[in-house]
């Protein structure tokens, strides 16, 4: 066994753990056993995703290593890249509010604001059905039929694959009833985020997730960026939106239109501590 030091943050309870670089090398394990291992709730410290700090990058400020909490890697979090931020400009490892973060979705550029919350430019939706990926061949409003019931859905990447329903119905109910489901649905060939979105106005929607690789979640950023992008393709919403999730609110800002879908979306929202600690792993 090794003892590593760790800090758990979360951002609307979707909550993370985060590590050093050279916390990790002491560590004579995968990332993905790691992740496993320490994001259990019951037999350790509990998470939604693992965090590693990467300081080797080139051609970014910093950059991170993510990992969900059943060992698969993901592209991005929308949650965990505010925690990340917060956590890197706090211990020093970046000197400045604005900087940029290499992921496996690219260059991402959070910029910590003066009341503390984290603004995202989380860069462009991605609505090509092969970079999705979906199998369909237009990612609006396609059907997806799962045991009892078929779905009008849209799908759309943040870096990581979403599949969005618009609904009137109890999208809590809906999310703990099919995301398992729909996660791995055969559309879907790297699996699926899943959201069930209610419009209550032009710029406000409710909004309940299953998450790929976690489950239900108190929060998902990426998915509070790809359900604005499709409700503003659909016309049922404006360029500035807030989002409720059972953990909080999002704020998404997205100048995109049906006819012009060539803007990066932000999203602000906070990130905070939860507790330092010691693990044995």
């Amino acid at each position: 066994m090794t003892k590593i030091n760790f800090t758990k943050m979360q951002g609307l309870g979707n909550d993370f753990i985060i590590i050093d670089y050279d916390e990790y090398k002491k560590i004579n394990k995968s990332p993905s056993q790691i992740a496993l291992e320490l994001c259990d709730r019951h037999f350790s410290i509990g998470a939604d995703g693992l965090i590693i700090v990467n300081p080797n990058t080139s051609q970014t400020d910093i950059g991170w290593i993510f990992y969900n909490s059943d060992g698969s890697i993901a592209q991005m979090c929308g949650n965990g890249i505010r925690c990340f931020a917060k956590y890197v400009y706090s211990k020093g490892l970046v000197n400045k509010k604005e900087f940029s973060v290499e992921t496996k979705a690219g260059v991402i550029i959070p910029k910590i604001l003066d009341d503390g919350r984290v603004r995202v430019n989380m860069n462009k939706p991605i609505l090509e059905p092969a970079k999705i990926p979906v199998n369909v061949q237009n990612n609006l409003n396609f059907e997806v039929k799962v045991s009892d019931e078929t779905f009008i859905a849209n799908a759309i990447s943040m870096g990581n694959p979403h599949c969005i329903i618009i609904t009137d119905k109890d999208t809590k109910e809906l999310a703990l009833k099919y995301g398992r489901e729909i996660e791995t649905h055969k559309l879907f060939p790297e699996k699926t985020n899943v959201e069930f979105i209610k419009i209550l106005s032009e710029d406000e929607i409710n909004l309940d997730v299953w998450e790929r690789g976690c489950g239900i979640t108190l929060a998902c950023g990426t998915g509070a960026c790809a359900s604005v992008t499709a409700a503003i393709l659909n016309g049922l919403c404006c360029g500035k939106v807030k989002v409720n999730l059972p953990g909080g609110q999002l704020f998404i800002e997205w100048d995109g239109s049906q006819n012009d879908v060539n803007h990066n979306i932000y999203m602000s929202g906070p990130a905070q501590l939860s507790f330092l600690g010691q693990v044995d792993i």
